[in-house]
């Protein structure tokens, strides 16, 4: 009996035990990071405040402000949506804007139910809507519209075009900053280098800057959905073309621990800096949500060519807690 009794003892401690080490290895060390879940990222610096704009809500397209370009919060006004679907054409997709800033009013391009947009607001907070609501090609589906103002004031839109897989066009803007001209759409590069080819067939999100009187494309290639998406880029003599690929493409690709790395735009920073932003993949085996991160881009000479680089060493944004 009293070896029965001293059993069960031994078997309450090993209980009392195994629970107290339980409960020692799931107190968690530390908090773990709340990235910007922002897909196709675009980063517009106004009036001493950074905003960031990108595809994550169903309902439309959210903003999120920061001061440092590290701690971001979304914004409290309209649940942080820059732009609703009650106020614009299309109720589905609203993907990869940009925003900018023109003669006193803002204007966000971006894609709703794979047509190209364009919405104003005299805040860039939003709320973003259409006069007249309707995609800029009515009818032809095309994605990722980007403004580029040339040094003589002419206005272009780049965008993706569905032939042939995705390729990138251009085309001439009213001075209204809204219509196509007729006649001006013109072909910039499709998928063509061995590195873009895994699948499918992909040449997207192209933004464009110029330096020392070259124009420079940077775009992604692949799909968002691939480890292997990443950034390449072009140059061009003219807004217009011809366009010629960078030999050593792509520039940037699984970065440190990042995968589906790409949809990118640049903008300059408070200190002057050249940056680029752009998405990864949650994980190396999770695309959703995909999450924001920002690097530095610089010009270097090479055989007698300056060429655009992409530091691999990268800002991971946070949300701030409310």
């Amino acid at each position: 009996m009293r070896m029965k009794n001293l059993f069960f003892q031994a078997v309450i401690l090993l209980m009392f035990s195994a629970i107290s080490c339980s409960g020692q290895s799931v107190v968690p060390d530390e908090k773990p990071i709340a990235k910007v879940p922002l897909g196709d990222p675009f980063i517009m610096l106004w009036e001493n405040t950074y905003y960031a704009y990108g595809t994550q809500s169903p309902d439309g397209i959210v903003v999120y402000t920061s001061d440092d370009m590290l701690n971001w919060s979304i914004s409290e006004k309209a649940g942080g949506l820059a732009l609703h679907k009650a106020d614009v054409w299309a109720d589905r997709w609203f993907w990869a804007p940009e925003v900018y800033h023109i003669n006193g009013k803002f204007y966000m391009y971006y894609s709703a139910d794979e047509h190209i947009c364009v919405a104003t607001s005299d805040s860039p907070l939003g709320p973003f809507k259409q006069e007249v609501q309707q995609p800029m090609i009515a009818g032809e589906k095309c994605i990722d519209n980007s403004l580029f103002i040339d040094d003589d004031g002419k206005p272009y839109l780049y965008f993706d075009r569905f032939d042939d897989g995705l390729n990138i066009c251009v085309a001439e803007l009213e001075a209204d900053l809204i219509t196509i001209k007729p006649g001006t759409i013109k072909k910039c590069i499709n998928v063509s280098q061995d590195w873009e080819k895994v699948w499918p067939r992909v040449n997207e999100g192209s933004f464009v800057v110029k330096h020392n009187g070259t124009y420079y494309m940077t775009y992604s290639a692949n799909s968002y959905e691939s480890p292997f998406y990443g950034v390449g880029f072009a140059t061009a003599p003219s807004v217009t073309g011809p366009w010629t690929k960078y030999e050593n493409n792509p520039v940037l690709q699984k970065p440190g621990e990042l995968v589906g790395v790409g949809h990118s735009a640049m903008f300059t920073d408070k200190e002057g800096n050249l940056r680029i932003v752009f998405h990864a993949h949650a994980s190396t085996t999770k695309i959703h949500p995909r999450h924001m991160y920002i690097s530095t881009v610089g010009f270097e000479n090479k055989n007698g060519k300056e060429i655009l680089v992409i530091d691999p060493n990268y800002i991971t944004p946070v949300q701030k807690e409310k």
